[in-house]
């Protein structure tokens, strides 16, 4: 066990947990929206119409000391879509660079023993509005009966300064693993006079490390994860398409080696999803990520 109580201390520094220094790496989540739904309940989508995002997360950060650290992360996005409009069909694209965001974290807890492993962590920070908001401008329009995709769900920015909080935890007992984290996003008014919904986020299951060695882990985990988002508001008034629960179940691979790398492999699959009014909802989303600690 002393040889595992290494490798998983090695594992959280690849992953740019603990241990002081500079860690950055790329996280791509890629989620397609194919089904339309009404107030909860699939409808036909007549018209084929789909919205495939893909957010790729450029992320840099140095921890001070084992305790604390802060992280930018710059998001790269590529939306393309097709929607009813009128008589005929929309076709498009979105990318370019969305709304950076600089986080800190503080480990409020650890404990780190032969056969159990704890930790907590806090983290807050701001996000800027940084990415083009233009696609809001649609929400002026009359919107175009039948279409789940509209400007807010197009946009690469808010156009907001927002605030973010959250927290995570990691517990391990002998080989069995269990994660947590959610994040709180407080969203101000931004261009246009339209304020996004705070928006609630979290994820977290059980696993197991299949491999435990000194120079590399492998992890296998349950994910459980899920959203809830409010109605916008725009121009003093509740937008009714803009609403959303969602749970999703998925498997996630973890690897990492020695103190230098880590990768995440996962999918998701949705089990619930609750919308308001008319709105194209996701079918799947893949998430992969890679984080090198120097």
């Amino acid at each position: 066990m002393a040889c595992d109580l290494c490798a998983l201390y090695s594992a959280a520094q690849a992953r740019g947990e603990i241990g002081q220094g500079f860690f950055g790496g790329v996280a791509e989540q890629f989620t397609h929206f194919g089904t339309v739904q009404i107030e909860g309940v699939k409808t036909i989508n007549a018209s084929g119409q789909y919205l495939d995002s893909a957010i790729s997360q450029v992320f840099f950060g140095y921890n001070l000391n084992s305790r604390f650290g802060l992280q930018l992360n710059a998001p790269v996005i590529y939306r393309s879509f097709k929607r009813p409009e009128g008589d005929g069909i929309d076709r498009g694209a979105e990318t370019g660079l969305g709304d950076i965001s600089l986080l800190g974290h503080l480990v409020g807890y650890r404990a780190l023993q032969e056969n159990f492993t704890f930790n907590w962590v806090i983290l807050g920070g701001v996000k800027f509005p940084t990415g083009n908001d233009d696609r809001i401008k649609e929400e002026f329009g009359e919107e175009s009966e039948g279409s789940g995709i509209h400007g807010h769900d197009l946009t690469l920015g808010t156009g907001s300064f927002d605030g973010i909080v959250g927290t995570s935890v990691f517990s391990r007992w002998k080989r069995g693993l269990f994660t947590a984290t959610t994040q709180y996003a407080i969203r101000s008014k931004g261009d246009f006079d339209y304020r996004f919904a705070n928006d609630l986020t979290w994820s977290g299951g059980p696993g197991c490390y299949l491999v435990l060695s000194h120079h590399y882990t492998l992890g296998l985990q349950a994910i459980v994860s899920g959203e809830t988002k409010g109605r916008d508001t725009f121009q003093g008034e509740k937008a009714d398409d803009t609403g959303v629960t969602a749970v999703y179940l998925g498997p996630q691979i973890n690897f990492t080696w020695e103190d230098k790398f880590s990768a995440q492999l996962g999918a998701d699959l949705p089990v619930s999803i609750r919308n308001t009014a008319l709105q194209t909802v996701p079918d799947y989303r893949l998430r992969a990520g890679l984080t090198w600690h120097f």
